[in-house]
């Protein structure tokens, strides 16, 4: 299984991500953090992103998808980590760490971390 952070969802759905990080995304399961759906939604309605939430592409990509909870252990974790960014990259992070499946970022300060397992 892999989790998929919010520019990584994003960015698979719009077919614009490397060769290597398109290979991994097909070889495994896909996960992301629930805070994931609400950072989408924020960025849709700030008009930072257009993406059709109601359509039938990203909703195929919902059925696609298991959606973690963020439960008190990821809150917990989500304020032990190696590095400090916000709230919302810190749980999708702790996700990560608490279930022990790797992160797809490319996330600087994410990818710098020596606690969060690391996709590629």
């Amino acid at each position: 299984m892999l989790n998929l952070d919010t520019h990584m969802l994003v960015l698979l759905i719009a077919g614009e991500v490397t060769p290597a990080e398109s290979a991994c995304a097909v070889s495994e399961p896909l996960a992301i953090s629930d805070i994931v759906l609400w950072e989408v939604s924020m960025l849709v309605a700030r008009r930072r992103l257009k993406m059709d939430l109601e359509g039938q592409e990203f909703r195929a990509w919902l059925r696609n998808l298991t959606v973690f909870p963020i439960s008190l252990e990821i809150a917990r974790q989500s304020t032990q980590l190696d590095f400090s960014s916000d709230p919302a990259d810190e749980i999708i992070a702790a996700t990560s760490v608490v279930e022990n499946i790797p992160l797809l970022t490319r996330d600087r300060r994410i990818r710098k971390s020596r606690m969060v397992p690391l996709a590629l």
